[in-house]
């Protein structure tokens, strides 16, 4: 199968890694001129970064580099039977290219989208023939994540998603199923993670330090939300929460913070401006954390069941089933465990109490349970029961 990767970013070249590696002809088209090409030899660079380190032989990398190459226009794609776009993340722009785009390639290629926050059936109704249109949602860096999101759009044809998954699967990725809503599954259901905590920051009852100290010592994550938001770019995750914020009709549930808006205006953007809500310069120190056991405990806990709560509202709303929700997580962004599993263990009735209470302290439907969640507390229920 001859695979097409529109965009020659960190996300497209990825992709084309992946699909070379895994013995697909492979063209990279990207509109900046020489930018496709630099992308190909960036990749093959890698490829035999892989070989020295013996994660490659020497041949493997030598015929994945080989079956990658630069093209200058969307013409030049007409044979491919796969093409992913990894372009801005812009929806009349995305609307443009899949129009031109279904007017070159043939009527047995399939259109996907690498679109992390936007609506897939509306990059679709461009398309005289949305039926063949299809989210696949790589994560970054995508030759690492296993994770990738396949997304039907509302006129993706039956069966598409299902062979998708089956190639995602050939290209050793772990795919799961979900509508399109926004956010799909992880940016969505992740969104508390990040939320909660600057909002316990804005509070003034944790510094970041604690809060991320917290997450890691208590909870387990590999990074606290700061950490990871300095990681991510403060600039990309503030547009995600706010793309979902907006799509989801201003839910008081997904607000932005203007801390977060802060770092993006005064410039502080994380690891790649040297500073974000820490100092990445170098000789910098990391803050010191408090170890209050009490605090971390309470960090811990509201952060968790506001992630429970938007797993369980996702089950709950038919976004994926249970096994998709937990290998998201788990798989997209590296929490420990699933949110589900998660509930069974810390308690479904100590989760909605918690919540309940929040809700009862701050007055606001952002702190809403989920009608699952009071329904399975009062049957008695667990999610892996």
């Amino acid at each position: 199968m001859d695979v097409a990767v529109i965009g020659a970013g960190a996300m497209g070249s990825g992709i084309a890694q992946v699909a070379a590696q895994a013995g697909h002809p492979v063209l990279m088209m990207d509109a900046r001129p020489g930018a496709a090409q630099r992308a190909v030899d960036a990749v093959r660079t890698t490829l035999g970064k892989l070989a020295e380190k013996g994660r490659l032989t020497s041949a493997e990398a030598a015929e994945a580099g080989a079956r990658l190459r630069a093209v200058g226009s969307v013409d030049d794609l007409t044979g491919s039977r796969l093409v992913i776009e990894a372009i801005v993340e812009d929806l009349p722009v995305k609307r443009g290219l899949f129009t031109e785009l279904e007017s070159v390639v043939g009527t047995d290629c399939v259109m996907a989208t690498n679109t992390s926050s936007l609506s897939v059936t509306a990059i679709a109704g461009a398309c005289a023939h949305p039926e063949r249109i299809i989210g696949l949602h790589f994560f970054n860096p995508a030759p690492l994540m296993p994770l990738v999101e396949v997304v039907p759009g509302l006129a993706t044809a039956p069966g598409l998603a299902e062979r998708c998954s089956m190639w995602m699967e050939q290209w050793s990725k772990v795919p799961v199923l979900c509508k399109d809503t926004p956010g799909f599954i992880v940016n969505r259901v992740a969104r508390p993670f990040y939320g909660e905590a600057l909002r316990i920051y804005e509070e003034g009852l944790a510094d970041m330090a604690t809060i991320d100290h917290a997450m890691r010592t208590v909870g387990g994550f590999r990074m606290g939300p700061f950490e990871l938001m300095d990681l991510i770019g403060n600039d990309v995750n503030f547009a995600v929460t706010r793309s979902v914020f907006e799509a989801f009709f201003f839910d008081p549930r997904y607000r932005p913070s203007l801390t977060q808006q802060r770092q993006v205006e005064s410039g502080r953007l994380g690891r790649k401006s040297g500073r974000g809500y820490y100092d990445h310069s170098n000789g910098s120190l990391p803050p010191t954390p408090k170890n209050d056991p009490e605090l971390l405990d309470m960090i811990y806990r509201r952060i968790l069941v506001m992630l429970i709560n938007e797993a369980a509202d996702a089950l709950y709303l038919g976004i994926a089933d249970r096994d998709a929700l937990e290998l998201a997580m788990t798989k997209g962004v590296n929490y420990p465990k699933g949110l589900l599993r998660w509930a069974d263990e810390f308690g479904l009735e100590r989760c909605l109490s918690a919540l309940q209470d929040l809700q009862a302290e701050y007055g606001e439907d952002r702190y809403r349970p989920s009608p699952l969640l009071r329904r399975m507390v009062r049957e008695g229920r667990l999610f892996h029961g």
